[in-house]
């Protein structure tokens, strides 16, 4: 980047993806993304399934398109999650429903580099810190917060008692808080 600074990961591999074609990029790219994608068009008014299909799309524009992106511009985060702002747009467009509030905002409201920046951290330390969560601690917090299950339907699929779970997730809860603190 022109001030100096190294490019962050997700930058990195878009880089890659731009220059290169490189499919290992892409993956890592679309793993690293496709979960957070997820939730900000969900956290933006869509279904879940409306969501998966948003990140589909997303990452295929991401694939097309890489050769649009430039780093001196735009931060790879504000780039991509605008692309997905845009799609959503366009599909609640398409059916005729209200544009979400959160979605219909004035694009000037979008969050800057910095706050892009400070939620790639942010994430960046969450996603250190759940992989220090005991193993079924972080099992159960990820099949109920990144999985989107319920504590029933986990254990369902676990044969693990409702309350087990429970406990699992609260123990996984209060480990993370302490490990967060301080995050804001």
């Amino acid at each position: 980047m022109s001030n100096g600074k190294a490019h962050s990961e997700l930058t990195i591999w878009l880089l890659a993806v731009r220059d290169q074609r490189d499919r290992a990029a892409f993956a890592a790219l679309f793993d690293h993304l496709a979960p957070r994608l997820k939730g900000f068009v969900i956290r933006s008014g869509a279904s879940s399934a409306l969501a998966e299909e948003i990140v589909q799309d997303v990452m295929l524009t991401i694939w097309r398109k890489a050769a649009q992106f430039d780093p001196h511009k735009a931060q790879a985060s504000a780039w991509i999650y605008q692309i997905t702002r845009n799609r959503h747009i366009d599909i609640v467009r398409k059916e005729h429903r209200p544009v979400p509030d959160e979605l219909g905002a004035d694009p000037g409201l979008e969050p800057d580099a910095s706050q892009m920046l400070g939620l790639e951290q942010e994430a960046e330390r969450l996603k250190l810190a759940i992989q220090k969560l005991q193993p079924d601690q972080k099992e159960m917090i990820e099949k109920a917060y990144i999985g989107e299950l319920t504590h029933q339907e986990i254990s369902s699929q676990t044969g693990l008692r409702l309350g087990t779970v429970k406990s699992r997730i609260r123990l996984g809860l209060e480990r993370l808080r302490k490990e967060l603190k301080g995050l804001r």
